[in-house]
């Protein structure tokens, strides 16, 4: 494979900006006139971080580039600092990472490189963070892509109305931080819930009949996700929700799991 270190100035993120692109390779039989002068799109995985992280998590941590030459397809690692992968226009000159990623990069990756853009051909997976970014970006915009991996991540219940004190409540000041934080860009309680529902429109979308393709995966030792993942679990089985499930034993949240999990979320999507 080719790995691609792309740095540019962002019209969104007002700032430059560092993307990762994994890009087939020429295969040593194949002369390097025939190679890239080939019309072919490739298949496009938009593979997402976590908190504390940026675009080289996965190359680092995983085999991404193996599995990516496995499949034949291109994978773009965006940077989203801690983001959620959503717009915070308070913090300094603003940053918008929903429409940096949406309205910006996935028009350079379609137009500077041998990309598909078709819907069928682009799937979007993340891991926590990214998992969260993932599903938003899915059931915000289904028209762009097909299917979605989310690791290691659930979409809230807000119809419980102590939804929050699972945040307020675990060993580390930083959750409870980051959700007033969230609570505050969104402008106050209500709004968030309204902009975050992605509970209500997954059910939403599976009534309608419009519901894309889906897979969650958690690990059975993951203390931040697990206990929620079951409950979301039983729910889409009991209203028939057609998303495939994958849970491992002894897995935290950490890069082992996330590792088995891309891999399988791939197979799955059949890439």
């Amino acid at each position: 494979m080719s790995l691609i270190q792309f740095n540019f100035e962002s019209e969104y993120l007002y700032s430059n900006t560092t993307v990762g692109i994994i890009l087939p390779e020429r295969p040593q039989y194949v002369s390097s006139e025939k190679f890239y002068k080939k019309e072919k799109k490739y298949k496009v995985l938009w593979l997402l971080h976590g908190t504390y992280g940026d675009w080289s998590d996965w190359i680092r941590k995983t085999r991404i580039e193996l599995y990516a030459a496995e499949h034949d397809l291109i994978c773009v690692l965006p940077s989203a600092l801690n983001s959620d992968y959503t717009s915070w226009p308070s913090f300094s000159l603003g940053y918008d990472m929903e429409s940096h990623l949406v309205k910006e990069l996935m028009p350079i990756i379609h137009n500077w490189f041998p990309a598909s853009e078709k819907r069928e051909d682009n799937y979007i997976a993340g891991l926590s963070m990214g998992g969260r970014g993932a599903l938003s970006y899915i059931l915000d915009y289904p028209e762009l892509f097909s299917s979605a991996a989310i690791l290691s991540y659930v979409p809230e219940d807000f119809s419980k109305p102590d939804w929050d004190e699972k945040y307020r409540s675990r060993r580390d000041s930083i959750s409870a931080t980051r959700l007033e934080n969230r609570i505050r860009n969104a402008g106050g309680k209500e709004a968030y819930e309204r902009k975050n529902n992605y509970r209500e429109k997954l059910f939403k979308m599976h009534n309608e009949g419009i519901l894309p393709n889906l897979f969650f995966a958690c690990g059975t030792k993951d203390s931040l996700y697990y206990e929620e993942y079951k409950q979301f679990k039983a729910e889409c089985e009991e209203r028939n929700v057609p998303i495939r499930f994958m849970e491992e034993d002894g897995m935290k949240h950490e890069w082992r799991f996330w590792e088995d999990a891309i891999k399988v979320a791939m197979e799955y999507f059949d890439i």
